[in-house]
């Protein structure tokens, strides 16, 4: 069993980011808070940067890693995010805090197509030399929130820890046909801002790895599948990659996997409101009967 701890609440990240900013000399006027999801993402208008808070500070070496990505990143030809020149990851209050230039977002959102073009130029650079990219880890941090909740049904818990070790099983029986790459590891559209000159600009790289590309692949064809994505737009994502993940017949496992991970991310923040408490039991019925091909709220 994992340590218990209280959950990362808004109110804390706001606090984390007071105590940070004041650590480097920056200022919170007018911050804004983008999103809380594994990390709390603010705005700061005055300093001009945007500020990621980790939930822990057992994520202290990915934060290391997203700083070495970035800057590897930034002497290729992917457009990416690009840290502020601050010695980082800094540690407050247990935890890693990173800050990044803002991209001028057009407010158009990213098309499939533009992260299978993405996906397909990341995946097809050489590995970074100057770091080592750790092994694809597809159930980090998955079973730390189920230890964690410690509010939840104990029945569901129960079925939570069931499945993953199911799920355990049956990724490690699945075998690839294409080599080992750089991937992002959490390959959606949200983690790309159009620019307002056309330019998807890749972002969060907390989970950058080194695997398999069936794996970033399996991600928006999973949220295809859950009516995240139109035919025409997973149809193009495919012709522009030039690959359907979905023809491989280890593509169940993986959509399971990320069903799974889903719902476990979402169940970090049931304690934000009703809807979001709502839509993980909806998630969770989803998992106890995968026949019942639910449609998903985005989150």
């Amino acid at each position: 069993m994992g340590v218990s701890r209280s959950p990362f609440t808004s109110d804390e990240a706001v606090t984390v980011l007071g105590e940070a900013c004041r650590t480097v000399g920056v200022s919170t006027s007018g911050a804004t808070m983008i999103r809380l999801g594994e990390n709390a993402i603010f705005r700061l208008p005055a300093a001009s940067l945007i500020v990621r808070i980790a939930r822990s500070i057992e994520v202290l070496d990915d934060a290391r890693k997203e700083v070495l990505v970035a800057a590897w990143l930034r002497d290729t030809e992917l457009p990416a995010a690009r840290t502020a020149d601050i010695p980082q990851p800094i540690v407050t209050l247990n935890h890693p805090v990173t800050f990044w230039h803002p991209i001028m977002d057009s407010g158009r959102k990213a098309r499939a197509d533009e992260l299978a073009a993405t996906l397909h130029q990341l995946h097809d650079l050489p590995p970074p030399t100057e770091f080592k990219l750790p092994e694809l880890n597809m159930f980090g941090r998955v079973k730390e929130r189920i230890d964690q909740a410690t509010d939840l049904d104990p029945r569901d818990l129960e079925f939570l820890r069931g499945r993953l070790a199911e799920l355990r099983t049956e990724y490690n029986d699945l075998a690839y046909s294409s080599p080992p790459c750089a991937l992002h590891g959490d390959a959606h559209v949200q983690n790309l801002i159009v620019d307002p000159g056309g330019t998807a600009v890749l972002i969060d790289f907390e989970r950058f790895a080194f695997g398999h590309r069936e794996t970033d692949l399996s991600v928006t064809a999973t949220e295809y599948e859950i009516g995240w994505h139109t035919d025409q737009e997973y149809a193009d994502f495919c012709r522009v990659y030039g690959y359907d993940v979905r023809t491989w017949d280890g593509f169940p496992v993986l959509r399971a996997l990320n069903q799974f991970k889903m719902t476990t991310w979402l169940m970090q923040n049931v304690h934000e409101g009703p809807t979001v408490a709502e839509e993980f039991r909806n998630r969770l019925k989803t998992l106890r009967d995968p026949s019942s091909r639910r449609r998903w709220a985005p989150f």
